[in-house]
């Protein structure tokens, strides 16, 4: 095994029957296309009008909550079943929360003991479930993929990039993967892809926001994430904020500073109700903070943050549905979307 993909495997070394991993549910992670759906606009598969599409949730989402299991069959490598019914992460009732301004003080405090050396990192790791939906009267259940992937770029220009299909709350079993929209389980910790880069090639392989540090004043943090994120509508309201700071942290991993702006930034933009505590998919503790107002055309998707009690640093982000989408098969309550960011 290789070195990345131990380093992979340390990083959830729990078994799927034990402590917070089990019963725990499948779950999916947020789109680029989330400003889509909400929007009302839903891609089509093919450039001709047809009754068939087919909506994929990529980058950080899932199938049934609450019910039972779907149980689908793919081909390829192990051929075996396999189960797709995440549902939103539950609120620990007894739990003590904080506000969103409590915890933007406690991560300004820590930012203040930063160190020099305590900048942010260009490249991400995250752990991430994405939802697959198709429509029309022969459509496929929803289903959802998860991977792992690592990027990161160095001073000098070269950088490398690893994904892999794994799923840590089930180590070893089959891995739903598609492949160019042909569903397949492939073994757990297969690499779907590798990539390494000489010195110079950050330039040529990442955007500009990528090689756009990121602001430690909140309100110039969020006129960064506007412009290099927020599409033609910017970020003016609280979801598209939201959807620019996932495509922010698939770039950028946040030091002190940048992480207190960050908290500090979504503390002002106001609409995030205090939710309360929950243990987040990779079993990390978490405060929790949901926006469930508008959000589009649509007005069906209710979003969770979560945030490190102690350090405020971003741990995931929950996009679920809050209306049935029978064109999809999706009903209230189900997860579209799910990211877990790792440093």
């Amino acid at each position: 095994m290789t070195e990345e993909l131990e380093l992979l495997r340390q990083a959830d070394p729990v078994s799927a029957d034990e402590g917070p991993w089990r019963d725990r549910p499948l779950t999916a992670r947020a789109a680029a296309r989330l400003e889509a759906l909400t929007s009302g606009a839903v891609p089509v598969s093919r450039p001709r009008p047809v009754r068939r599409r087919r909506l994929v949730m990529g980058l950080t989402a899932a199938s049934l909550a609450g019910a039972a299991a779907v149980a689908l069959t793919f081909s390829g490598a192990g051929s075996s079943p396999a189960v797709a019914a995440p549902v939103a992460l539950p609120l620990h009732a007894d739990a003590p929360s904080v506000s969103l301004d409590v915890l933007a003080r406690r991560a300004e405090a820590r930012a203040r003991t930063a160190g020099a050396a305590d900048g942010p990192l260009r490249g991400s790791h995250l752990q991430s479930w994405y939802m697959s939906m198709e429509s029309g009267p022969d459509a496929a259940p929803p289903v959802t993929v998860p991977e792992e992937r690592i990027t990161h770029w160095n001073d000098d220009g070269s950088g490398s990039e690893l994904v892999v299909a794994t799923d840590p709350r089930h180590p070893g079993r089959p891995v739903i993967h598609d492949n160019d929209g042909r569903w397949q389980t492939v073994r757990d910790g297969k690499v779907l892809h590798r990539k390494t880069y000489p010195a110079g090639s950050e330039a040529q392989h990442s955007g500009l926001a990528s090689r756009t540090r990121p602001s430690t004043d909140p309100a110039e943090l969020r006129e960064q994430l506007s412009w290099l994120y927020g599409g033609p509508g910017g970020t003016r309201t609280t979801p598209q904020l939201l959807s620019a700071l996932s495509s922010f942290r698939q770039e950028w991993t946040p030091g002190p500073r940048e992480t207190a702006a960050v908290v500090r930034m979504l503390a002002d933009a106001g609409g995030l109700r205090q939710a309360g505590v929950v243990t987040d998919r990779l079993g990390r503790r978490g405060q929790a903070y949901v926006y469930d107002g508008p959000d589009g055309a649509t007005n069906s998707t209710r979003q969770m943050v979560i945030f490190d009690p102690r350090t405020g640093e971003l741990l995931g982000l929950e996009v679920t549905f809050t209306k049935d989408e029978p064109e999809f098969k999706i009903k209230s309550g189900e997860v579209m979307s799910y990211e877990a960011w790792m440093p």
